[in-house]
């Protein structure tokens, strides 16, 4: 009798279970269905505009970084543009040993050419304007100077620039630059001020954002649920950071990296602002202004090609003086 009651109470424990992985896999599968049906934008692998396509790639130090020798089109917000990167993973020509010194720009998606063709953007301008030296085009698209800064330095042992110029674009780069997420979801690293005169990096190694995991865990490939929970273990895991804005203190270091090395280094800025104005005159930081270049506004900030020969014009009138490094801000 005790043999029969053990049996019948493991085949009830059983039914329990079973019963309630039944509840389980149905409510999977209901909210699967109405995942599928109201199609977030949040769980979705590939978005069309303003997203890290084939042509970018995951990487633990910068965030993202171009992918080298990716070749693809990139829809921007108002035209499609074609995208060639080199070995290096830069939108750029491949560049070939040469006794010219280099000019190197860094700088985001103003540099990098958003919405623009390659060839209709102020560094290929330059290189016909300049040709005694070689210039090269480092922008990656949604970079902060934190991230330039990084990229900056893992170029350098490449391509030893004699001239850095960084194109600083105020409204974005103090908030990429107080963050740890940008650009629905994407981590970066970011610095904070430890006191005593001491900063520190953190956010290294860059964390994965929930659309990395998208595309290779086979579960959230193909199914939504499974995004929904990548998602969830990503934030709790990464939460989102602000810290006060270091921007002023980057610059300065970039500053610092480039002319410890016997390089010159330059500002270049897309729009008047007196806090940044203010700081590169008081640590004698050679700047030009570029505001006045056309861009697309109202429907988006970037210059347009016409925009592009602007800046092309006022970047070689400044890097052509031979007292560059030296001469008065304009």
């Amino acid at each position: 009798m005790a043999g029969a009651g053990r049996q019948s109470a493991t085949r009830g424990f059983f039914k329990s279970v079973l019963l309630q992985l039944i509840l389980v896999l149905v409510s999977l599968v209901v909210t699967e269905g109405v995942l599928r049906v109201i199609d977030l934008r949040y769980l979705r692998i590939v978005v069309p505009r303003n997203e890290v396509a084939s042509i970018f790639q995951f990487d633990p130090q910068l965030g993202w970084s171009p992918t080298p020798n990716a070749v693809s089109t990139f829809p921007c917000n108002l035209r499609t543009i074609n995208v060639h990167n080199n070995s290096l993973g830069l939108r750029d020509i491949e560049q070939a040993y040469t006794s010219k010194p280099t000019v190197l720009f860094i700088g985001d998606s103003f540099v990098w050419g958003y919405n623009v063709e390659s060839d209709e953007r102020f560094t290929e301008m330059l290189r016909e304007k300049m040709p005694a030296y070689t210039i090269v085009n480092a922008g990656v698209s949604g970079f902060g100077t934190d991230q330039e800064y990084h990229m900056l330095r893992r170029l350098w042992p490449q391509l030893k620039p004699s001239i850095v110029v960084l194109i600083y674009h105020g409204d974005s780069d103090r908030e990429d630059n107080s963050t740890n997420v940008r650009f629905d979801g994407y981590y970066k690293p970011y610095i904070v001020d430890a006191g005593d005169d001491r900063w520190e990096w953190r956010g290294l190694p860059v964390p994965k954002s929930r659309r990395s995991y998208f595309v290779e865990n086979w579960f959230a490939r193909n199914f939504l649920v499974a995004r929904v929970a990548f998602s969830a273990y990503v934030i709790l895991r990464n939460p989102f950071v602000k810290v006060p804005d270091p921007t002023e203190h980057l610059v300065g270091m970039i500053r610092d990296f480039v002319e410890t090395r016997g390089g010159r280094f330059l500002v270049g800025l897309q729009g008047r602002e007196a806090r940044i104005e203010t700081f590169l005159s008081e640590k004698n930081i050679s700047f030009v202004t570029l505001d006045g270049a056309d861009d697309y506004m109202p429907k988006d900030i970037h210059w347009t090609p016409k925009g592009n020969s602007f800046v092309a014009n006022r970047l070689s009138t400044v890097l052509t003086r031979t007292d560059a490094a030296s001469s008065p801000n304009n």
